[in-house]
Formats: C-alpha cells, structure tokens, sequence
C-alpha cells in the first residue's frame, strides 16, 4: 500500500495541501517513524517540524500490547479495560512509567540535546499531529492529552493508517482526523508498508537538523507532485522551482532508492535553498524496480534520465533553466552516459559515491564539467573513481571527504557533499560564470 514512510507522508500531505503556508501551523511527529512521516508533510505544506516524544507502557510480557503511555510532559494515559482484564499490578505500571520517562530523557538528549517541545510556543497555533500508523491508539492518545492541556487553536491528527475503531474514537477526540487508510482487519501497522524498517534514533535527530536547516527555503519554495511519460509508463517525481531560480538540477538515484531517497532529498533542499530548481524522480515504476536486474540496466534507465532531461525541456516552467545533473551510485554512470548523449544541453555533473566506472565508453565522450565526490573510507569506490576521473576530458575535480563511508552517514559528510555541489552547480549553471 505504501512504499516507506516517505511515500505515506508525501500521500498525507497531499491531503493537508490546504494548510500550506498558513500562518500558526506546526508539525508535531511521533518518533521514531512518525518523524520521517512527518518530514515530507512539512515540507509540502511549508511548515516547521518538531516531535513529541511519548513512550508506550507495555503489557507484562507482551510489550507491543499497550496498556498506556507517557508523554514527555509526564502526561499519563492508561487503557483501564486492558489492566483490569489483565491483572495488571499498580507497581508494575509505576515502575514502567518510570523506566519509560527515563527513556524519553534520554531521547530528549539525543533529538534536540536536552530541549522539551516549547509548548509556550505552541499557543494559538495549528497542531498536525503525525504518526506513521495507529495500532492501538495508546500513544496516540497520550499526545492528544498532552496538547489539549496547551492553548492551541486545533488539533489535527494525520496517519496513514488505523484500524476503523481506534479511528474513530480518535476523530472524536481531535477537531480533525486525516487517514488514508481505515481496514476493519486491520493487523499490524508495517503490514501496510513495502519498507518497514526500523528507524534509528539518530535518524531522528537528522530529520530534525534537517527540517531546522531547510526552515528559510520553506518560503521560497514550490514543491509539486508530476508524472513523466516514458514509453508505456509514468514515473514518478518531485518538481521544486524557487521563485527566480535560473537553473535546474535533476538526480539520478542509485539502484534500489528512489524519488524518496533521504540523501538526495537532502542535497535537493540545499540545492533549493541557493536558488536552484530540482527534480528528483523515479527511474522505475514499482513493478519494475521488483526484477532485481532492472536496477543495474543502465541503457534502460539512462533512456529513462533523457526522456526525463526531454520532458523538463518542454515544460513552461522549466524549458528556459539551465540543467545539471546530480548522481549517486549507479546514478553517476546514468548522469555520465546520458550527458554524453546531450551535449551541450547538460551544463555540470555531480556525482556522491558514484560508480562512474559502470559508465564505460561514455567517459571518454563527457565535454561536461564534472565533480565526484567520494567518502574517504570508501576505498573501493574511491579506486574506481580515481580511474574513470582520469578517462574524462572535460573540465574536472576528484573531492574525497575525509571519515566518509559509502552512504555519507556520518556527522557534517553529507552537508560537506551538499556544500560542494551547490559550489558547482552555481559555478556552472548561473549567467555569470
């Protein structure tokens, strides 16, 4: 029903379009997955982002069976149905309300480093209460006591999935209720997700830095949903055009990501933030991206980048911009191999722990500026790199960044990567160069 948590939230959002840019609207996520959730709602709808930390109390010996929860303000909420009919004992509840505040202090440290949600901010205001599933309802409902107890002005609850009855005895507790799903059979909430993995803790705390880093582009950007016909199929994309913008920058994303890819998105939002315009898409539909082989074709999706670098050309809004391409992993090769094809239409490559080599004859063919950059700990890729970077002909630069594993995962790498690619691109693909 849904690709990741990403997908859900960018379906959400589409349903909350008429918050966007409103004045007074926050969002307000359930870590951890509500947070990624969350993430792509706020950015649609061009608001700011926090979580709110509530931590469920589990039934003795069947901690995913909530009895309650405890809100980061110390607000409890309890099922007393559950605790009668289980014989649940007082003590039991008080020490696991005690373990689990002692759980949410310790997240309070990691996400926002020892910052509670500033409910004095919070008056007056439009709450968007996110999760990325409702099972229970337990915590839930702990965080819709918790900001009921605050002055806000309404409340809004957004899941994308919740069995009917816990959905509606939530639709009357908030002044609205977004879900996109409601079974009557309702299971278990990954059971809805392709992708359910786990998120981390420090995922979190990124999203967060993120959603700060990324708060002044909010204003000056426009993000819309497209479908770019290629051959029998439409593939899927994200268009964002800041007011003035001169240029465009489309990603080409390694096998088995997508349009949803956190790196890339992340990339595109510093990209947004200097003014330029990108298009993040899938290579794939999702029936194709299941034959394993498709992801390392390059012919088919290098045909799928052109058709893409076509349509952006015919559009209105986009037909005048300036184009650059961004690749990560095999991406690179189809950046490099597609540039070839075009020419003069392609102004400036950036490749992020890409696989130029998977290029092959193309290299030599590049006449565009290109920068590849490499995480310093990637020894294989970076040989690989150091190879094709001598095979290109074009005006070029080799940058590694130090402590860097392949997926840039650790702290400043990926922001390091970003900075460099905005240089470039504003190097190339302005008026004045």
């Amino acid at each position: 029903m849904f690709t990741d948590r990403r997908d859900a939230g960018l379906q959400l959002a589409e349903k909350l379009k008429h918050y966007k840019s409103c004045k007074g609207v926050l969002v307000l996520a359930l870590p951890r997955g509500g947070a990624v959730t969350g993430l792509e709602i706020a950015r649609t709808i061009s608001a700011p982002l926090d979580v709110l930390i509530v931590r469920k109390i589990g039934f003795p010996g069947q901690p995913e069976l909530a009895i309650g929860a405890v809100s980061e303000t110390g607000t409890v909420v309890l099922n007393q149905r559950i605790i009668s009919d289980g014989g649940v004992t007082k003590k039991y509840i008080e020490d696991e309300i005690s373990a689990q505040k002692k759980e949410i202090d310790r997240r309070i440290r990691l996400y926002r480093g020892g910052r509670r949600v500033e409910f004095e901010k919070v008056e007056g205001k439009t709450i968007i209460l996110v999760d990325d599933g409702i099972a229970t309802g337990a915590t839930m409902k702990a965080a819709i006591a918790t900001l009921k107890e605050e002055k806000i002005e309404k409340l809004i609850v957004a899941v994308p999935v919740s069995p009917l009855e816990t959905a509606n005895e939530l639709r009357a507790m908030v002044d609205e209720f977004v879900c996109l799903y409601t079974p009557s059979d309702f299971m278990a909430v990954g059971n809805y997700y392709r992708d359910f993995t786990q998120v981390t803790d420090e995922e979190v705390a990124k999203i967060l830095k993120e959603s700060v880093a990324l708060k002044e582009g909010y204003e000056m950007t426009e993000e819309k949903q497209v479908k770019i016909p290629v051959d029998s199929v439409k593939l899927e994309g994200i268009l964002t055009i800041p007011k003035d913008a001169l240029s465009l920058v489309i990603f080409a994303h390694g096998s088995g990501s997508s349009r949803l890819s956190p790196r890339n998105r992340f990339v595109a939002g510093v990209l947004q933030k200097a003014g330029m315009g990108t298009l993040l898409f899938d290579l794939l539909t999702a029936k194709e991206d299941e034959i394993y082989d498709n992801r390392f074709d390059i012919p088919l999706i290098t045909g799928r980048l052109k058709a893409a670098t076509h349509w952006v050309m015919g559009q209105s809004e986009t037909a005048k911009l300036k184009i650059g391409y961004f690749g990560a992993s095999t991406g690179t090769a189809v950046a490099l191999v597609a540039a070839a094809d075009f020419a003069a239409e392609i102004k400036a490559i950036v490749s992020r722990g890409g696989r130029p080599d998977l290029a092959g004859d193309a290299l030599g063919k590049v006449i565009v500026p290109t920068l590849l950059i490499v995480g310093g700990e990637d020894h294989v890729v970076i040989e690989l790199n150091k190879k094709a970077f001598d095979m290109i002909k074009a005006e070029k630069q080799l940058k590694i960044i130090p402590g860097a594993t392949h997926l840039f995962e650790e702290p400043g790498t990926l922001e390091a990567v970003a900075r460099l690619a905005a240089e470039w691109f504003k190097k190339y693909l302005t008026e004045k160069i």
